[in-house]
């Protein structure tokens, strides 16, 4: 006999006994004191113990229906209802039964479908955000989050900023915000929301934190003020220039051929100085308002610098300068933005054809580096650009990547330079995620190299931090 029947029959036997006891009990009692006779006493006690015998079964029965009734109307996808009870009162007790089941049932599906549309709108949310539990610990993040910050959130969630938040929010049971700056894996302001939560999630979750990025508001900032200083301040020499040799050629040189000559050709060179410092300002305004954002696209560098190469021909030849490039077949792709690591190249070939011995070698070698040394755990591609100038001397490689900082400022302007170009490379390769390295002797000249992660790497490293 299965269990459930054996449960059944010992329900059935008990309601059975309870039913006929006290009649039963009552008639055999009479038949004892005389007040009835013995065979109609037994006869009696026989039709309640029958009676009672069916109306526990039949009582029985209707149950093992309600809770048949109660499973039908939970069920997802219900077949032929079961069998009505044959009581009235069970009967209506199923009829109860199942509208409260369904009701129940609606409910929990509209619970359910709401905690879907939570989850869902959480998810696609644009700015991060993070719901912590009561040890701190990371309940949940939605895709920006894990976007934004990846494997660095604990780091984050570690910043003393946020914590003082989070720790203001828990004690006053009030929003809070800060200002937070973040310096790896490149530097971000963000403006954090944090909310204490009481009472606290389904899932446990008693802080919730928005991380809204502010870094490019604060780019915009700081571009406008720094485009204003430094072209009014770069722009002021050559603009004296001009007007000096507008005003001369009004004056002392109206009728100077000869000069007249001289000065429009300084003052071609000024106005050609100021349009490049002009671009060179409004390139590096915008690559630092993308710094943050890492590129998605793969670059191959063996293409790249071929073509650079080419490109190159006319200002190599001017020089009397031998153009050696060293790229092996089969160079690992990289992710990256192809106009912005062209510009790198161009910018580096620059200033070694401009800097570099005249009738010297410049040299361009690209190659796959393993993890490990001075180049980060990941695997990578070098790129690097070397002359065999004069050099610099070492005290002024650390701050050649600063705006305007030249080594040598004369020969600097005398060739034209705008003192932004490795400026501008050092941004490129920030947003890159890469490293770059300076390296040179005075009278043996300059190689500057600069680091890439290679797109399969650069694509488990974005895997890691989603």
């Amino acid at each position: 006999m299965r269990p459930g029947a054996r449960v059944g029959a010992t329900l059935y036997l008990r309601t059975a006994a309870l039913l006929a006891a006290l009649p039963v009990v009552l008639l055999l009692g009479l038949a004892a004191l005389g007040n009835l006779a013995w065979r109609p006493a037994f006869g009696a006690a026989a039709v309640v113990l029958a009676g009672s015998i069916v109306l526990a079964w039949l009582w029985a029965r209707d149950l093992r229906l309600v809770v048949s009734v109660l499973h039908w109307a939970d069920s997802d996808q219900p077949t032929n209802p079961p069998e009505r009870p044959f009581l009235a009162a069970t009967a209506h007790l199923a009829r109860e039964a199942e509208r409260l089941s369904r009701s129940l049932a609606v409910r929990a599906a509209q619970v359910e479908g709401l905690l879907r549309a939570e989850q869902v709108i959480v998810q696609r949310l644009p700015d991060p955000l993070i719901v912590l539990g009561p040890d701190r610990r990371v309940q949940r993040a939605n895709t920006a989050a894990h976007a934004a910050f990846g494997v660095d959130m604990a780091a984050v969630l570690r910043h003393p900023g946020l914590r003082a938040a989070i720790d203001r929010a828990q004690s006053r049971g009030e929003n809070q915000a800060a200002e937070l700056s973040l310096p790896v894996p490149v530097a971000r302001e963000v403006y954090a929301t944090v909310m204490a939560l009481d009472p606290p999630l389904s899932d446990g979750g008693r802080i919730v934190a928005v991380l809204s990025d502010r870094t490019r508001e604060r780019a915009v900032e700081r571009m406008r003020a720094d485009f204003v200083a430094n072209a009014s301040h770069e722009l002021r020499t050559p603009l004296a220039s001009l007007i000096g040799f507008i005003d001369t050629l009004r004056g002392p040189a109206a009728d100077d051929p000869p000069a007249q000559i001289r000065f429009l050709g300084i003052m071609a060179e000024q106005a050609q100085r100021m349009n490049r410092l002009i671009d060179d300002l409004l390139s590096l305004s915008r690559i630092e308002l993308t710094e943050h954002q890492l590129p998605a696209t793969r670059v191959n560098l063996e293409d790249l610098v071929l073509r650079l190469a080419a490109g190159f021909e006319p200002q190599v030849a001017a020089r009397r300068i031998r153009l050696d490039v060293h790229v092996p077949p089969g160079l690992p792709h990289v992710v990256g933005d192809d106009d912005q690591l062209e510009q790198v190249l161009q910018n580096l070939l620059d200033n070694a054809v401009k800097y570099g011995r005249e009738g010297g070698v410049v040299t361009v070698t690209a190659g796959q580096v393993m993890p490990g040394g001075r180049w980060p755990v990941r695997p990578g591609v070098t790129l690097s650009v070397a002359d065999d100038g004069q050099g610099i001397a070492r005290s002024h490689i650390p701050r050649l990547t600063e705006r305007f900082y030249r080594a040598d400022k004369g020969r600097s302007r005398a060739v034209g330079g705008t003192g932004l170009g490795l400026a501008i490379v050092k941004h490129i390769v920030n947003r890159h995620r890469g490293q770059m390295l300076i390296e040179s002797t005075e009278g043996a000249g300059t190689t500057v190299t600069i680091w890439l992660p290679e797109s399969e790497a650069a694509g488990t490293f974005a895997a890691a931090q989603a």
